[in-house]
């Protein structure tokens, strides 16, 4: 049985414009920066904190292998010693033991394996698993950093999104580098 405090939060950077890739799965336009004097500061200790509030991650298979290809060019795992899931029918190197794979019925998976297990459980990409985790009404929160540029075209945020999906918008912080993070409560449907 589910815990009733189990929230399931979408968290995305992108675009402007909406993408969070290039065609191509390249995310090279991520390092992009501006400089806002009114933003706030990411302090590495606050990062931290928060990043300790999380239980564990949720993610396609393109999104692992970014993930591995930045951790290959020395960047880290952002993920630390957290779960991680990675949603794919594909077979996958398994770097560290705390990844495991599932594919199968995601509501199944996420209401009888995770959520009995993980009181904060994150989304963290693709675009189609955000997209089923939306239809499915999965969704308790979406979290979306907003980086200055605009790229043209690319692999969408909700991928085959199919219905309207209402928010409520509770939090917008603007950064120094320019980004923005907007943070809203997904409205049940009656």
């Amino acid at each position: 049985m589910a815990t009733a405090d189990s929230r399931v939060t979408i968290h995305m950077a992108a675009s402007l414009d909406g993408f969070i890739a290039r065609k191509d799965g390249s995310v090279d336009w991520l390092e992009t920066a501006d400089h806002f004097d009114g933003g706030e500061i990411m302090a590495p200790d606050s990062v931290a904190d928060f990043l300790r509030t999380i239980d564990c991650y949720v993610m396609g298979s393109r999104t692992y292998e970014t993930a591995l290809g930045f951790e290959a060019r020395g960047l880290g795992w952002p993920y630390g010693d957290k779960a991680t899931f990675v949603l794919t029918r594909r077979e996958l190197r398994r770097t560290r033991p705390t990844v495991e794979f599932h594919a199968g019925d995601l509501q199944r998976f996420v209401d009888e394996r995770l959520k009995p297990s993980f009181r904060s459980i994150w989304f963290v990409g693709g675009g189609a698993v955000a997209g089923e985790c939306l239809r499915r009404g999965l969704a308790d929160e979406l979290r979306y950093s907003i980086l200055p540029v605009v790229i043209g075209h690319g692999i969408a945020f909700f991928e085959g999104l199919d219905r309207t999906v209402a928010l409520h918008l509770l939090e917008v912080t603007p950064y120094r580098s320019g980004m923005v993070a907007l943070r809203y409560e997904v409205k049940r449907q009656t």
